[in-house]
């Protein structure tokens, strides 16, 4: 059978297309499932950062991680699974960006586990960009607007780079098997 591989969105074929909406589709389900009250910032960046290490890895071409940060966001707002509102559109799309200006700088980086270390830590400090002109637009003093900085970036960074550890293992398998493009 002829495999159809025409551009569908964004010069993705209708195969990746399909692969990052899984991607996004992971994300906004393990959102959900970690919406339990554990009263620690950041914990939902452990499997965000692993999809969109994922969604790089399956469809290497520029934007991907992007596209899924901007349909995760999407979703997670119209499904109201969150108190910023439009905003939180940038705690998505932020980190996708990082990961594909990274994946872009260097290409080998999705298969080392300190890379994606790297990746994961400042991709997932990134998505507090928007928190900071949530809480200047609230009015908040800056004293403890650096407080909540401080305590948000920490444990998203952390759990962001723990997320990112899982991912060169998964890859390297999905290469071996040929399931993922290498390189």
């Amino acid at each position: 059978m002829k495999q159809n591989n025409r551009p569908f969105l964004w010069n993705f074929t209708l195969r990746e297309a399909l692969l990052l909406g899984f991607c996004a589709t992971f994300i906004i389900l393990t959102r959900a499932a970690l919406r339990l009250h554990f009263s620690i910032p950041g914990h939902s960046m452990f499997f965000m950062m692993f999809f969109l290490l994922m969604s790089r890895a399956a469809v290497p071409k520029l934007g991907a991680s992007t596209l899924v940060g901007l349909i995760s966001g999407l979703i997670c707002m119209l499904l109201g699974m969150t108190k910023m509102g439009p905003l939180i559109i940038a705690n998505f799309i932020l980190p996708g960006v990082i990961v594909d200006i990274a994946c872009a700088l260097f290409p080998g980086a999705l298969t080392k586990w300190w890379s994606c270390l790297a990746i994961g830590v400042i991709a997932s400090a990134s998505k507090n960009i928007s928190g900071i002109g949530l809480d200047l637009l609230l009015g908040m003093e800056r004293e403890i607007i650096l407080q909540h900085v401080l305590v948000t970036t920490a444990g998203s960074a952390l759990f962001g780079g723990l997320g990112s550890l899982l991912a060169p293992a998964v890859i390297k398998r999905l290469q071996a098997n040929r399931l993922i493009p290498s390189g």
